[in-house]
């Protein structure tokens, strides 16, 4: 009889990982799951608390590991000792007035490629053979996010599997897909947006300004939807 497989998902607790969590508890079962937070010195820790509520609502066990000391040295604007402001415009527009710069200002040193490795290690002690990442298109169009790109997940995969003689590999199902696709999907598997937190700014409401902000609001326009934690509450 062949072993049901075991898989780790890294879980920030905002809407695309909360997607995919949905999508492997259903392909894997909530006993054959484990999510994985990380704290890593951010401005809006409120995540880390939605991961936890996401978490307890699929019924899924939640590690968390602390990562903020490789950050310390780090001017990027989302983490909290930083002194630049969050910039309260659309990833696009960031880029368009950072001609001399390959990233926005938000993009935390390969912060995605230790989130990985680290993620890698404790999946192999847990026994799981897949670890699921939520990188999707819109992050990595245009190199907003270049640890967010197809090439760069491809290149994580090859890594990990000859790191971990082929015991482990990455699957990143929304790498091509729009944050309007994962809504899409998410509808369809009911999940609890109401419990997620996107908002770079630190806060008790979205600031409804920020890059994340802005490309969440546009994705359930586009179904025509309003965003379910945002809905009967005024954010000004």
């Amino acid at each position: 009889m062949q072993t049901q497989q075991r898989a780790l998902v890294l879980c920030s607790g905002g809407l695309d990982s909360t997607t995919l969590l949905a999508q492997v508890v259903e392909r894997f079962g909530k006993e054959n799951v484990v999510a994985l937070s990380v704290q890593y010195g951010q401005k809006h820790e409120r995540e880390l608390a939605s991961a936890q509520a996401v978490a307890d609502y699929y019924g899924v066990e939640l590690r968390q590991i602390d990562v903020a000391a490789i950050f310390a040295d780090s001017s990027c604007s989302l983490l909290s000792h930083a002194d630049a402001d969050i910039p309260h415009e659309s990833y696009d527009e960031q880029l368009a007035h950072a001609e001399d710069a390959p990233v926005v200002s938000t993009y935390v040193p390969f912060r995605n490629g230790l989130f990985l490795s680290c993620a890698a290690s404790m999946a192999l002690s847990l026994e799981c053979s897949v670890l699921f990442y939520g990188a999707h298109h819109d992050d990595w169009a245009g190199d907003a996010y270049p640890d967010c790109s197809r090439e760069f997940v491809e290149a994580m995969d090859s890594a990990i599997r000859l790191g971990t003689a082929d015991q482990l590999h990455v699957e990143a199902p929304f790498v091509t897909w729009s944050k309007a696709d994962i809504v899409g999907e998410g509808v369809r598997l009911g999940v609890p947006y109401e419990l997620t937190w996107s908002c770079y700014e630190g806060g008790d409401k979205p600031c409804g300004q920020c890059a994340t902000c802005i490309d969440r609001a546009r994705a359930f326009e586009a179904h025509g939807l309003v965003d379910p934690f945002c809905a009967g509450k005024d954010m000004k």
